[in-house]
């Protein structure tokens, strides 16, 4: 008897997976129908404020208080995103010597120049877990020694050009009022309300749901084979754009990484070791723009969609080498730890632009505050002979996202 009731219950959770599995697909069609159908274009090329963003961010900008306090250790509070470093590393990103006219703006503006920088590569969780994890993963870049006047006056920052991108090719959000909801959501430790909200099915959000699951992708064999989107828009001169970074292979020598042990909880900086330090390999990459084609449906404010590649290709605009090097020090992992990344250390020429990167100024700002004055001014001195400018040199102290 009990044990035809174990079978019966067996079949009837089955029907109810197999049931939850159909209607998600359902329902993330029907969403993807939706888009393709009201949104079809054209789109506005201008930035559109809601009334309530500022009101908004206040909002965001506690919830993100309570999720670094939440996750701190004991030594420190931690990012309230991508805290575990994979490594920081040194990166040149040299201008492609073709660019057409109208890439040639602000950091793009000099054929074959070359860029030094620091590079962070990253898992996405606001609290370091096993690399094996599906996770999201992060890659920023700091150029360094950038001149002219930045969009954010703060001194330490007066050289930096900053790039943030991670893993998926959209954002499980559409704008800011959806974030705070998401965000609340997780901060109170009820994720489940992140995408459902309420038992009324017309705020369910399962097409952004599907979003969030890709993003919380299967780990990578190595932290330089993955592509990194910006997923938020951005100018380029009088151009809107979104940047990528992809692997390119073929402007480095042949390299085969050897086989790693995933059960490793780090075994994603074992990877990056094991070639730039061990092998001497370096790591090659492009950084590449998308144009916006307002004519079809690729959005300012919406950084749920992606825009068409088949629309508009992403065209490469520098190669970047990360060389072989020694990275993987107490004095380099606690600096790297120390550097703040922030897509509004900027030139006008590279202007962030909508809802997500409006609110990124605010709420990476005021968490960078709020660390560096919980962490007691924790001191990090560049690393020695690595070719930094003064400022740089001088940035002690920061503590930021």
């Amino acid at each position: 008897m009990l044990k035809r009731f174990w079978l019966w219950l067996g079949r009837l959770l089955g029907k109810l997976l197999l049931t939850l599995i159909v209607v998600g697909l359902i329902g993330w069609g029907i969403g993807e129908g939706y888009y393709a159908w009201k949104f079809s274009g054209p789109v506005s090329t201008q930035e559109e404020i809601a009334a309530d963003e500022a009101a908004l961010t206040r909002l965001i900008i506690e919830d993100a208080v309570r999720i670094v306090e939440q996750h701190r250790d004991n030594t420190r509070v931690l990012r309230d995103a991508h805290a575990k470093a994979h490594g920081c590393v040194r990166a040149e990103v040299q201008v492609l010597d073709d660019l057409d006219e109208s890439l040639r703006q602000g950091v793009f503006a000099e054929p074959g120049h070359t860029w030094q920088a620091w590079m962070r590569l990253s898992n996405g969780n606001a609290y370091p877990q096993f690399d094996r994890a599906r996770d999201a993963r992060g890659m920023a870049i700091k150029l360094l020694d950038v001149p002219g006047e930045k969009l954010m006056k703060n001194p330490l920052h007066a050289g930096d050009q900053d790039f943030v991108m991670f893993n998926n090719t959209a954002f499980f959000v559409r704008d800011v009022a959806e974030y705070r909801s998401n965000f609340a959501a997780q901060a109170d430790g009820k994720k489940v309300l992140a995408f459902f909200p309420s038992w009324n099915p017309r705020t369910w959000e399962i097409r952004h749901l599907f979003i969030a699951l890709k993003t919380l992708a299967p780990a990578p064999e190595t932290p330089v084979a993955t592509t990194y989107n910006s997923i938020a828009p951005f100018k380029l001169g009088s151009l809107n754009i979104k940047y990528r970074v992809v692997p390119a292979p073929q402007n480095c020598p042949p390299y085969e990484l050897p086989e790693q042990n995933t059960a490793l909880p780090n075994f994603l900086r074992n990877a990056l070791y094991q070639q730039l330090s061990l092998d001497r390999a370096p790591a090659c990459f492009e950084l590449q723009v998308q144009k916006q084609n307002a004519q079809y449906y690729m959005p300012i404010e919406d950084t749920s969609v992606e825009w068409s590649e088949k629309i508009s290709p992403f065209e490469s605009v520098a190669r970047i080498t990360v060389p072989a090097q020694d990275f993987d020090s107490r004095e380099q992992n606690l600096f790297c730890d120390n550097l703040s990344f922030n897509p509004w250390h900027a030139l006008a020429e590279h202007r962030p632009i909508g809802g997500i990167n409006r609110l990124r100024k605010s709420v990476y700002e005021a968490v960078s505050a709020y660390r560096h004055q919980r962490n007691a001014h924790v001191v990090a001195p560049a690393p020695a002979g690595v070719g930094l400018g003064p400022v740089t040199n001088n940035r002690t102290a920061e503590l930021s996202d």
